[in-house]
This record gives structure tokens, sequence and C-alpha cells, in this order.
């Protein structure tokens, strides 16, 4: 596969450079990883042909432009047209994701909303669409965790590992 080569032990130190800053200059990536900035340059460009990297943005502090409350709603579809609420998605701004997933739901979508008011506004957009289920975030123990090679299965079968820390009561 073009992945596995343009994803040598260089290329995952390069994604982990970029991931945890995506402004990071050329000559300061190269630095970093032992390259040439115009052989970091090709490794990067490689890599956004693969699809690798499909982009660049900035990470918003939601709160701090207005938007302090984040939610997730299940979202389940009434009828039998479950494409049509991703359709529907598409044209909310607050929404901020939205997964078509398996289970009872149809639709886990992720919002962000300045208030309870505003939430509601929300729910009453989607309700004629499908049944909403809302939870609100109160904090976020994990928010972005970056891809690692470590994290990347691999065609060899992995020893189950336990959950160390927590005992499961009887």
């Amino acid at each position: 596969m073009e992945h596995e080569r343009v994803l040598d032990e260089t290329g995952w130190r390069i994604l982990a450079e970029l991931q945890e800053d995506g402004r990071i200059s050329l000559s300061e990536l190269g630095r970093r990883v032992a390259l040439t900035p115009p052989a970091v340059a090709e490794r990067v460009r490689r890599m956004e042909e693969a699809g690798i990297i499909k982009g660049y943005r900035a990470e918003i502090d939601r709160s701090r432009v207005g938007l302090p409350i984040t939610v997730y709603i299940r979202w389940t579809a009434t009828g039998n047209d479950c494409a049509a609420l991703g359709e529907v998605a598409r044209e909310i701004p607050e929404i901020v994701e939205c997964h078509r997933v398996t289970g009872e739901e149809s639709y886990v979508v992720k919002a962000a909303v300045r208030s309870v008011g505003h939430l509601e506004e929300l729910i009453n957009r989607l309700m004629p669409h499908g049944e909403t289920k809302t939870s609100m975030v109160l904090s976020s123990a994990v928010e972005h965790r970056p891809v690692e090679r470590d994290h990347v299965a691999t065609d060899e079968p992995e020893a189950a590992t336990p959950i160390r820390g927590r005992r499961r009561s009887a």
C-alpha cells in the first residue's frame, strides 16, 4: 500500500510533530526529524497526496467565541430514510460533528450552543426529523488524541491486556 511506503519511522515522526503543531516551519520540522527542509517538504507532500494528511486547521476554544456548552445528541430516525438526517445535520451550523452509528440510534451529533435556551431551539429543529436524547458535556478528560504508530493495528495478533486499577464488583 502507498501509505506503508510513506509511513516509515521518519514519516510517523513527521506526523507526530505536525499533530502537535500544524504551523511548524519546514526547516524546524526537518531539524526535529533529521531531514533537510526540501526532503521534509517532499515527505509532507507525499502524505498529503496519499490522503494521510487531510488538512490543517486552527483549534478554537468555543467557550471564548460564545459557544460555551457542548452537547452530544443521540438522534434516531423515525421514518425509513435514515440518510435524510445527515442531510439535515449539514444545514445546521451548531452541529460540529455528525456520525452515523450502529446500535439503537441512527446518528450521534456533537453540537456547540451559547445557552440552554439555544440548546432547546436546536432540539426543536431536530425533533421533526427524529427522536433525540441529549447529554451535556460537563468536562472533558480527553479532547484530542494524536494518532500514533503504536495505536495503529498491525497484522500481528495482540495479547489481551487487562485494565489495571479497576476491580469488578461481585
